[in-house]
């Protein structure tokens, strides 16, 4: 760099002081001396050299190092230092949080030092001052949150790089040539990060898997699955001990049962459902009450502790729902078929069983081992419609046979009784606080190979409501009755809403003239259930709704009762699905074994399984939420000439996000390509502005769109801006 006169500017003068402190602060144990600092810095000449020895004694000075021997210094360890988790933005910045901290700390890329996302590191935090905002920068990684990434394979001649898909991840993985494994250029891999040498800007990897070519159909599903580390087959010795187990039905073990075989029992499940959980059973008693048994498949007779088959289950914790499959928890001879309560077979059971008198207060209860007799099988479309039109008789249409029929009378009176009275206990709910979720599901109709035909919407209705509720019932009863014994059991908690989280959702529902109560918590509840119920059917729902839960914070397991404020419940659990939940089965193990006049468990064991189970719920909602998303772009990749009305359900500086209303699929479109008007970004209005004639762009606004580029691979949709609706 030069003057303008010719003579050279001088240097800036380097920044000793951090670079001295960053080095002593990576190994805050460690003493360095002058000469050892100069060498890390890769400094020789003497005019450096003094340098450090200034800002040595300055920084000692200022007492953030101490002089330990003649010269030789190291850090005091300070609260500067915290440790907590990077969270990266797209941009190749990230954000710090930690417990022990309020706000979160900016982390600028020459400060993430091979940081990546969701790592635990420990930081030094500056810009502590009143008026700046805090800055950070790691100084060590404690724990990689993963290792192993999907990716796309470019393959030179000596070495490849992997390049993922995921925004958050800013650096391309270095594949030496012999660790190649057997991909081909261009090939969607797994891959392991081994090493993350000092001076490479890429960490070092080898290919562990080859998933497919992109864009295939199978290569999408299992790089979904590889990318949150799920598995999407069971270990060989893992089946051959499922196929070896006896699941035959015993006189000596039902002996050891309550035996609700003759007392009338269905299941309503949905109609391509293959693993039935959960089975009601209706008796009125000669008191006018109700005993209502809710059958729960006793799970925990055939997965015993300590086996391969336990061990497995554990691990995966959860089924994982992609649109065109089921990864199960348990293997299909346990989860379609042993386990299973299918009917007209009988079936080993884990029940709660109630007697409800006419106001859907539950006057007594009990808990146990049953074996079941299911009666009947429904669709929730067949019961909806006996509900609706209080008939018998099941049409064709709806019909799961696909032939008329004509259902018993006794069941056609207990479906219709329990109707009215989950109707009940759903009002209570609701009038306690309970927060009505009842968000539209994306679904879609596939072909043989999977491709998607169509987009429909799966709408919760009377026949969901009914079922849930007496899950809900179960649930709530299970765990209030071990909560009461003071003993470890293994809650569903949810906490509060953050309040931050809900002002940020005023702002948005603000625009379409919805608003928060938020002078108590239970106006808080009230006004959130009349949003939800004022958004029904309108432009914005799928927004709003998705905001509203957002906003919520997420449901975890947890031996710590805290309550469940979602559903307005001081005492929850899961209980109701343990072929597809692994905490369902803790819930029966513990229950049995308090029943047997156990003493209380180990918190803290159970803690840990809870942390587990928690993790791999969330791993499978994003698998799940990353499969809709595919399924979405590939539907819209038929659809390509197509012009489509949306609605604008975000707005940022680089553009608009449009979700479209007759199928919900989302894109985006960018601000240099909306091409009536040159737009800049409101923050305050959340808006795009044209400079030349003032048109906005808001949340809300209904636009037509074009699809310009479908990515499969990074499951993403660019839309053309046509115009606002209304404009000419």
């Amino acid at each position: 760099m030069t003057k303008k006169n010719g003579k050279p500017s001088p240097k800036k003068e380097k920044d000793f002081s951090r670079k001295i402190y960053k080095i002593l602060a990576k190994d805050p144990n460690r003493s360095y001396n002058y000469k050892q600092i100069a060498a890390v810095l890769e400094l020789d000449d003497t005019k450096s050299r003094n340098e450090i020895i200034k800002e040595l004694k300055i920084l000692a000075s200022q007492e953030q190092i101490e002089e330990t021997d003649r010269g030789k210094y190291k850090v005091i360890a300070k609260a500067d230092y915290v440790e907590g988790t990077i969270d990266m933005t797209s941009r190749k910045t990230a954000y710090f949080v930690s417990p022990e901290i309020e706000d979160d700390v900016f982390i600028p890329t020459n400060n993430l030092n091979k940081a990546l996302d969701k790592d635990k590191v420990k930081v030094y935090i500056y810009n502590r001052r009143r008026g700046r905002r805090p800055e950070g920068e790691v100084v060590e990684i404690l724990e990689r949150h993963k290792t192993e990434f999907v990716g796309v394979i470019d393959i030179q001649k000596n070495f490849a790089f992997v390049s993922t898909a995921n925004a958050k991840m800013y650096t391309d993985i270095f594949i030496p040539k012999n660790k190649l494994g057997e991909a081909e250029n261009g090939d969607v891999v797994l891959v392991k990060m081994e090493d993350w040498p000092a001076k490479a800007d890429s960490p070092f990897g080898e290919v562990i898997k080859v998933l497919g070519k992109p864009g295939e159909h199978n290569t999408e599903i299992h790089a979904i699955l590889a990318e949150y580390g799920l598995p999407y087959d069971f270990p060989v010795d893992v089946e051959i001990f499922a196929q070896k187990l006896d699941t035959d039905i015993h006189e000596d073990e039902i002996a050891r049962r309550r035996d609700m075989r003759k007392t009338l029992t269905f299941t309503i499940d949905p109609k391509d459902a293959k693993d039935f959980d959960d089975a009601l059973s209706f008796e009125k008693l000669d008191n006018g009450n109700y005993e209502i048994g809710i059958h729960i498949a006793d799970v925990s007779y055939y997965l015993q502790e300590g086996t391969i088959l336990d061990a497995e289950a554990y691990q995966r914790a959860t089924s994982v729902y992609l649109v065109d499959r089921v990864v199960p928890m348990l293997p299909e001879v346990l989860s379609n078929f042993a386990c299973s309560l299918r009917p007209h077979e009988e079936k080993y059971t884990f029940s709660a069983v109630f007697e409800i008198n006419e106001k859907a207060d539950v006057v007594n209860q009990w808990f146990g081992r049953t074996v079941i007799y299911s009666d009947q099988r429904f669709a929730y479309e067949e019961a909806q419609y006996m509900i609706e039109t209080q008939s018998a008789t099941i049409p064709a249409e709806i019909s799961l046979t696909g032939e008329t029929y004509t259902v018993s009378e006794d069941i056609r009176n207990a479906t219709l009784k329990m109707d009215q009275l989950a109707k009940i206990m759903r009002r209570k709910r609701m009038a306690a606080g309970a927060i009505s979720f009842d968000k539209v599901e994306v679904k879609f109709h596939l072909n043989e190979q999977a491709e998607p035909t169509g987009v429909y919407f799966k709408e919760a209705k009377d026949s969901n409501h009914l079922i849930e509720e007496f899950m809900l019932l179960a649930n709530r009863k299970v765990a209030e009755f071990i909560g009461k014994q003071k003993k470890t059991f293994v809650y569903r908690i949810h906490e509060e809403p953050n309040e931050d989280k809900l002002i940020a959702l005023q702002t948005v529902i603000s625009k379409f003239g919805y608003s928060i109560n938020f002078k108590s918590k239970s106006l808080i509840s009230k006004s959130l259930n009349t949003l939800l119920q004022d958004v029904q059917g309108k432009k914005e729902q799928n927004l709003v709704d998705t905001l509203a839960i957002r906003s919520m914070s997420k449901a975890k397991y947890s031996t710590q009762n805290i309550g469940h404020y979602g559903l307005a419940f001081d005492h929850y659990s899961h209980f109701t699905s343990p072929i597809r939940r692994y905490p369902d089965v803790m819930a029966h193990r513990l229950l049995q074994f308090y029943l047997d006049g156990g003493k209380s468990v180990d918190e803290e064991a159970y803690e840990v399984m809870c942390n587990h189970t928690s993790n791999m719920e969330y791993l499978a909602a994003q698998a799940e939420r990353d499969s809709i998303k595919y399924m979405q772009v590939k539907y819209m990749l038929d659809h390509k000439d197509e012009e489509f009305l949306g609605v604008v359900s975000g707005v940022t500086e680089w553009g608009i996000y449009v979700e479209i209303v007759s199928n919900k699929c989302e894109g985006m479109c960018r601000i240099r390509e909306i091409r009536d008007d040159y737009y800049t970004f409101d923050e305050k209005q959340y808006a795009l502005v044209g400079q030349v004639t003032n048109n906005i762009i808001q949340l809300g606004d209904e636009v037509y769109v074009k699809v310009k580029n479908a990515d499969l691979v990074k499951k993403q949709l660019d839309f053309t801006f046509l115009k606002k609706k209304g404009d000419e």
